[in-house]
């Protein structure tokens, strides 16, 4: 029989949010004794904007900006029913996307 995985993806634009976010997964889950894998840092994702700064002339003068989303992966090998209610109860920070896949 193959064993169950859940694999939890985290997003957030602050990586201190999603450090604390990932620490406070891998307690809970290790508290109830499931085994964890990561967390692992996932690339940081950077999207560029240009924008220009006069609504007239001046091309060449422009601001530019950037939005960083720092993700993290891990994954709780073969968990219990007390670590998905724990999992289910856990209130994270409202920064933080997170995304739960059943395998």
């Amino acid at each position: 029989m193959q064993q169950q995985k859940i694999r939890i993806r985290l997003k957030a634009f602050d990586y201190r949010l999603i450090d604390q976010s990932a620490a406070e997964i891998v307690d809970t889950a290790k508290r109830t004794g499931a085994i964890v894998r990561g967390p692992v840092p996932l690339p940081t994702r950077i999207q560029r904007f240009d924008i220009l700064r006069s609504p007239h002339v001046n091309k060449t003068s422009r601001d530019q900006l950037e939005i960083r989303t720092h993700q993290r992966l891990m994954d709780i090998v073969d968990p219990t029913d007390k670590t998905v209610d724990a999992l289910m109860k856990l209130d994270l920070p409202a920064g933080v996307d997170v995304e739960i896949k059943l395998q």
